[in-house]
């Protein structure tokens, strides 16, 4: 799915404001404003570069494709009012609304969609979430500068009638259509803003529920307003939702405890203190913090005994329970928990491809490791830089994560701790030895977290290789693909070969603590995907 903030998952707080108008006898008027908090700052508001949490959260409330998730991964209307599917599942064609706008009035049209489909897909675009179009018919050709952008499998007939063809069958494909990278765009908005697309609330157009205001490309506060040309905007009951980026949740505690927030996400010691608490909430996130080994930068991470002698000197139950102390648990593997179970047997997919040793803590073997590889590179010391963000929490793990590793023999690392932002842009560009990354599932389906391995994705930062994995990984997408048992098999086996030969280290999956005003009603929330839909939010007294 996306790039998630590792350590520092989003924090969404609610003040709520209930403004009364009018005078004398007269009936007055109720205003909802919600003032809502987010740990980290926006990238971009362009669906088809946006690649991060906070932004693709943002996205996905002021814009829509043909369909919403709802709660449990339930499939919603959206722009699309009607769906035929052919017996083979290669074909969809998609009868749209005719009421849906965008905010300048424009009709949201099938063109809409195989204009910013064509535009994702396109090279020149650069897109990091191109690789999710695999199975859309040329749709790899075009990736690979092998076929024209034009040839991608999604055609217009008419104003709104829309017909999407599939080389293989998707058998997670309506999940993807309510994910941004799928959303329709506005040619005409878009040729005029050029590169300054998305950059800033302006240079923007809206068909979802809001309209993002105030956001000028760097600036830490914005908001959004009810949409009033969304199709469905009698659902939506906010007139207008504040943001601000608070980093530090001893900050966003202290605002909620001052009332200024009606929510606020917990860290460490604070969980333990507020979770008995009538507004306290557990949230459990298909999310993996896991460390990259940036192979093509510093090749002695070739080495397969240093790669694991790194994850073996990390005590992850000593992470979770002591730095993070936040519910979040140990990872099984780097697919997490709770995603997918088998069909036959019910057991969750990480029990069933679980590889101990590469999530394991054992110091002693780690030393005798990375004495082996170091003596097999012909070196004495090993220095090493970890990447991370700078929030409190991300210095914390980071210095954690450095102790662990500076107990292996030679072994010395600097830590690198900057903006979100600029971790994401370095990360991208390969500007590290280690980077502690987070991802969290696109969908409910093993696959969204395995295929951003495979040697050519563009989230495969750490260039790692394996021909097995690859292969293992195709035949789920194709041969595989509508035979549940075979491809459920196909995704044990890659798991498998990446766990043991340590192509990641997953260090824990996340869980979100928050302190939460149970007058808000309407959150839609899913552990995958998109977390929060704000669409039918609401406030009760």
């Amino acid at each position: 799915m996306k790039k998630q903030n590792n350590l520092k998952i989003s924090a969404i707080g609610v003040l709520i404001a209930l403004t009364l108008a009018g005078c004398g006898s007269k009936k007055a008027s109720q205003t909802e404003v919600v003032n809502m908090s987010t740990g980290t700052e926006i990238t971009t508001l362009d669906s088809s570069k946006a690649i991060d949490d906070t932004s693709l959260t943002q996205i996905s409330n002021f814009n829509e494709g043909l369909y919403r998730i709802g709660n449990k991964s339930k499939i919603l209307p959206g722009i699309a009012k009607q769906v035929t599917e052919s017996k083979n599942g290669k074909k969809y064609i998609f009868t749209l609304r005719k009421d849906a706008k965008w905010s300048n009035g424009d009709k949201v049209t099938a063109q809409d969609f195989v204009y910013a489909w064509q535009r994702t897909v396109n090279s020149k675009t650069a897109s990091e979430f191109a690789y999710l179009y695999s199975g859309i018919h040329n749709a790899d050709k075009i990736s690979a500068e092998k076929a024209s952008v034009k040839t991608l499998g999604i055609k217009a007939t008419g104003k709104y009638k829309l017909i999407v063809t599939l080389d293989t069958p998707i058998p997670y494909f309506k999940l993807l259509m309510g994910f941004p990278s799928f959303f329709p765009q506005n040619q005409k908005v878009v040729e005029k803003y050029g590169s300054k697309y998305g950059s800033s609330s302006k240079d923007m157009v809206y068909d979802g529920p809001f309209i993002q205001k105030g956001w000028t490309g760097s600036n830490l506060s914005w908001k959004m307003i009810k949409n009033p040309n969304y199709w469905d905007k009698t659902s939506v009951k906010l007139t207008q939702m504040n943001f601000q980026v608070i980093k530090d949740t001893t900050t966003g505690l202290n605002l909620y405890n001052s009332k200024k927030l009606d929510e606020t996400t917990l860290s460490g010691s604070q969980v333990a203190q507020y979770k008995n608490n009538k507004n306290f909430v557990s949230r459990k996130l298909a999310q993996t913090s896991y460390i990259e080994f940036n192979q093509s930068k510093n090749t002695v991470l070739k080495n397969k005994k240093i790669r694991q002698a790194l994850s073996l000197a990390i005590d992850r139950d000593q992470l979770t329970g002591k730095v993070l102390a936040d519910g979040s648990v140990s990872a099984t593997g780097f697919v997490s928990s709770g995603l997918m179970t088998d069909l036959n047997n019910g057991k969750d997919f990480a029990a069933e491809a679980s590889v101990p040793s590469g999530v394991s803590y054992n110091l002693q073997k780690a030393k005798k490791l990375m004495a082996e590889g170091l003596k097999e590179e012909n070196k004495k010391t090993l220095t090493l830089d970890l990447l991370n963000n700078d929030s409190d929490v991300g210095k914390k793990a980071s210095e954690f994560l450095q102790s662990d590793w500076e107990k292996l023999p030679g072994v010395k690392i600097t830590l690198t701790n900057i903006p979100y932002k600029s971790f994401l842009t370095d990360e991208a560009n390969k500007k590290f030895d280690l980077a502690l990354s987070g991802w969290a599932a696109d969908f409910s389906d093993p696959i969204s977290f395995l295929q951003i391995l495979t040697s050519d994705n563009a989230q495969n930062n750490g260039s790692w290789k394996n021909v097995a994995f690859d292969k293992a990984i195709e035949k789920a997408d194709t041969t595989d693909a509508t035979n549940p048992e075979k491809r459920f098999k196909d995704m044990i086996q890659a798991e498998k070969i990446l766990m043991q030969d340590q192509g990641v280290a997953p260090i824990y999956q996340s869980t979100q603590a928050q302190l939460w005003n149970q007058n808000v009603k309407g959150l839609v929330h899913n552990s995958a995907g998109i977390y929060y839909d704000y669409k039918n939010l609401n406030v009760t007294k």
